[in-house]
């Protein structure tokens, strides 16, 4: 069976602690390492000789880092990020998201959801929670891509998860149209400073835009 491997960046010993003992107990995920510092981990990972599939990342760290730099480094290093945080600061959400991380997850959380979203963000899922989708509500920061009401239908359609073919199906269009259509919706995020290279990333963007709601609000 193919595992996941786990990493908590976290400066508080009774965090780590805890964390480790929680996922010990799930088959598909193994805990590689808990420490307090980005550094301390890529260092770590380099002596081992060791990839770290997801980064569980606290967004405060008293060693005084950015967290846009510390996503910017997990991810160059090929890690996945899920941020994991008090919630008490959307500016370090916002700086989160906009980063590349998988989603925010509060510290306050219930172990069910955090094991969850642990889970599904090993598995490389987008985790849209209703904290990180408030702090990017209040974002000033995203620019608007300027999508047409076909495009953002298409974008609504291609992100929540059906392929092209599907997508072309529904609004009545030849594949090659629909296609056509993300590769410019694609170019108009990144003209305005938000890549869309991926469909995680397109997932994102429809997300910040309110083109896709919010998993378990109405």
């Amino acid at each position: 069976m193919s595992r996941f491997r786990v990493a908590l960046i976290d400066d508080h010993e009774i965090v780590a602690r805890g964390f480790a003992n929680l996922f010990s107990t799930i088959p598909e995920i193994e805990v590689v390492g808990t420490v307090a510092t980005v550094t301390e981990l890529l260092e770590f990972a380099a002596s081992q000789d060791q990839q770290v599939d997801l980064v569980i990342l606290d967004l405060r760290l008293s060693d005084g880092s950015l967290v846009g730099s510390n996503v910017d480094r997990l991810r160059a290093a090929g890690a996945a990020v899920l941020a994991f945080t008090g919630g008490d600061d959307e500016v370090l959400m916002r700086h989160a998201a906009r980063s590349g991380v998988l989603g925010v997850v509060r510290k306050s959380e219930p172990t069910a959801v955090l094991l969850d979203a642990v889970t599904r963000a090993a598995a490389g899922e987008t985790i849209a929670s209703t904290e990180w989708a408030a702090a990017l509500d209040g974002d000033p920061d995203l620019a608007d891509a300027g999508l047409s009401n076909r495009e953002r239908e298409a974008l609504s359609l291609y992100a929540a998860g059906a392929k092209a073919p599907l997508v072309a199906s529904r609004m009545g269009l030849s594949e090659a149209t629909v296609i056509d259509y993300i590769r410019r919706v694609r170019t108009k995020y990144e003209r305005v400073g938000r890549p869309a290279n991926t469909k995680i990333d397109l997932y994102k963007r429809a997300l910040e835009d309110g083109i896709l709601p919010i998993p378990g609000q109405s």
